[in-house]
């Protein structure tokens, strides 16, 4: 019998029964045992307030450029924000499929209509890509920190930035908001994507000059291949979406910005009106940054879950068995194959997985099925068009309206839920071609009609 960290699986199948429906990929939803209240939990995390902060205020400092190069940030002054919509129709239309209502308002985080890069990536990876250019330019002396950035769209900063290059693995999303961001820049750049990489977003990153490499296996490689070009080049930057703190904070901005978004729709967040976020989860980084940054914000009145496919539920795994990216979905015979190509993940991120662990709610899982069917319901109900990746917070409220009666019963939060607001994170969605995006609102059609 296969063994991992020296022990046969069926002990671990025995100590964590849980671990049983993974293996069989039935849906579930694991709460978890390990949450603490946010002041003790807080002190255990190698990032701080202070952090999000910095990334924030350089995301500032780099806004007139972003406006200038990217006209339709221009709107928002360079800043790349996606829209929060109450999603009313939606909600009903879970409530009848589903046979269960949902207490409290739900609605969308538009991270599917993100400027640039059409997802969540937007946030971490081209903040990580920035603030690389900012520390090369400031190193050099031809920027100081008082400059109006507009000025990096010049030959001049091209070319010196030509001299350097940048590399990551991926599914798609990433290495779509890497690319692009870098490219405009003038750093060569250098995606490695994984089979499960959709071909529309290999064919984009080519027409903006970017070398795409393909391989045959899952991200992991991708990323092992990444990290290894790297390594031979000290001119060479790589983006390491398992354990880059950079593409984390740069997530973790996306709370503040959140919390205004709310105050403008009038909905209170505080010990009477509970928050509960579904953010879709691949190695971890963009969801873990998110429910960082809002952790720090809200404390104990949010409430984050992870959504993973049933075939690659990494984080979930990690989580479990306290594992964390010492496991992978292969090693207790899971294939890591989803149409969900942004959380086709097999090992999670272990600084992700350790820095969320005295935060996070809770983890679940959805089959594809469910991914295309509630594909096809939010473009009916709300006119909304999300990648199948990004449906997966979706069935987050329903879940949790289920199957959570403990838990909020633990945390007091039965008599509040009337009063409580669920946001569901929509990930990637707006750079789909429009003939993939009706391929798969025909597959959403033919299995709900199944």
């Amino acid at each position: 019998m296969k063994e991992i960290e020296g022990i046969n699986i069926q002990t671990w199948k025995d100590q964590y029964p849980v671990l049983n429906k993974l293996i069989s990929m039935e849906e579930t939803l694991w709460f978890n045992p390990n949450i603490e209240k946010f002041q003790t939990g807080i002190q255990k995390s190698p990032l701080t307030q202070e952090d999000v902060k910095d990334a924030e205020e350089r995301l500032k400092r780099f806004a007139p450029y972003i406006a200038k190069v990217f006209p339709e940030t221009k709107e928002m002054n360079g800043i790349i924000e996606s829209p929060l919509v109450r999603t009313p129709s939606m909600k009903q239309s879970l409530e009848q499929n589903y046979h269960q209502s949902i207490l409290g308002e739900l609605l969308l985080k538009c991270d599917s209509h993100l400027p640039i890069s059409g997802s969540i990536k937007a946030r971490g990876g081209i903040y990580e890509v920035l603030k690389h250019a900012e520390e090369l330019a400031l190193e050099h002396r031809l920027l100081t920190m008082q400059d109006d950035y507009s000025i990096l769209d010049s030959d001049k900063f091209r070319t010196f930035f030509s001299k350097y290059s940048i590399a990551v693995g991926s599914t798609g999303n990433l290495g779509l908001s890497i690319g692009i961001m870098s490219a405009k820049l003038g750093f060569n750049v250098t995606v490695h994507m994984s089979a499960d990489a959709k071909q529309w977003k290999k064919d984009l990153l080519r027409s903006k000059n970017v070398n795409v490499i393909e391989y045959d296996a899952d991200y992991s490689k991708a990323v092992e291949e990444g990290r290894s070009q790297a390594n031979g080049d000290p001119t060479c930057h790589f983006v390491d979406d398992e354990n880059s703190h950079d593409l984390f904070l740069g997530y973790a901005v996306a709370a503040s910005r959140l919390k205004k978004q709310l105050e403008e729709l009038e909905i209170t967040i505080d010990e009477y009106h509970p928050l509960f976020v579904y953010l879709p989860c691949g190695v971890g980084g963009g969801p873990g940054g998110i429910a960082f940054g809002l952790k720090l914000l809200y404390q104990d009145h949010v409430h984050c879950f992870f959504a993973e496919p049933t075939h690659s539920p990494c984080m979930l795994l990690g989580l479990v068995t306290g594992l964390h990216d010492k496991i992978s979905v292969q090693d207790i015979g899971i294939d890591n194959i989803t149409d969900a190509d942004g959380l086709a993940v097999g090992r999670p991120s272990g600084f992700v997985g350790k820095t969320i662990e005295p935060f996070l709610s809770g983890n679940y899982t959805v089959s594809d099925e469910q991914l295309y069917k509630l594909l096809k319901e939010l473009a009916d109900t709300e006119g909304f068009h999300l990648e199948p990746s990004a449906l997966a917070g979706m069935i987050g409220p329903m879940k949790l309206s289920r199957e959570g009666t403990d838990y909020l019963l633990k945390h007091n939060l039965t008599k509040k839920m009337s009063n409580g607001t669920h946001i569901v994170w929509g990930t990637g969605g707006n750079m789909v071609p429009k003939e993939i995006m009706m391929h798969y609102y025909q597959k959403g059609e033919n299995l709900t009609q199944g």
